[in-house]
């Protein structure tokens, strides 16, 4: 079991502390293919250090896009709500990942549980 460090909004890290966000999706790059099932991943607050919250590791979904993984996935257990999901789209994730990285590394949602 290995514990790894990964930062995040204070949106999504609001929602995984309420326990209503339980699938975090992320570029499937070296950092992410060093995760395994039952390791730890404490979430840092990108604008307050000094929150965290600490999670383990229930699954891994990979896939070569999130296209796919959209397809796929519970999206409300990716952080849409009921208000939003209808609007949901794998666009959504360019914000943090060009289609160029996406296609270069793959995609992963990280099934976790708070501890």
């Amino acid at each position: 079991m290995k514990k790894h460090i990964m930062k995040l909004s204070p949106e999504p890290l609001k929602k995984i502390k309420a326990g209503l966000k339980t699938i975090e999706l992320r570029l499937y790059d070296d950092k992410r293919k060093s995760i395994s099932v039952g390791d730890i991943i404490i979430f840092i607050n990108t604008e307050n250090e000094n929150e965290t919250v600490s999670v383990i590791v229930k699954n891994l979904f990979v896939f070569e896009t999130f296209d796919e993984l959209y397809k796929n996935l519970p999206l409300l257990k990716c952080g849409y709500t009921e208000d939003n999901v209808d609007k949901a789209s794998p666009d959504d994730m360019e914000a943090y990942y060009s289609k160029k990285k996406q296609s270069q590394y793959g995609v992963v949602g990280i099934e976790i549980a708070l501890i």
